[in-house]
């Protein structure tokens, strides 16, 4: 499940830093945290999709170790990322 291309750089156009930015940990969160959001609507659907949910996992950890990264870097833009996105940290 990928993301349309309008949606994407909507997102990009939101949480980048500069113009241009694609590859910050905020852009890269906050893909991530779309396309989880979307494959747990679809888990809920559809229980028994153990490849989606072994993805989900991995986006999951994905998303988790950028996150610690950027707490480790720049905790104010940490927070306020958090924040902007409603992730329960």
């Amino acid at each position: 499940m990928s993301l349309a291309h309008e949606v994407k750089e909507q997102i990009v156009k939101e949480y980048a830093r500069h113009e241009g930015d694609t590859g910050s940990p905020e852009v890269q969160i906050a893909l991530l945290t779309h396309e989880i959001n979307s494959l747990n609507e679809h888990m809920k659907s559809h229980k028994k999709d153990y490849h989606s949910q072994r993805g989900l996992m991995k986006k999951i950890g994905h998303r988790r170790n950028l996150l610690a990264y950027l707490r480790n870097k720049d905790i104010a833009r940490y927070r306020d990322l958090i924040q902007k996105l409603g992730l329960r940290r």
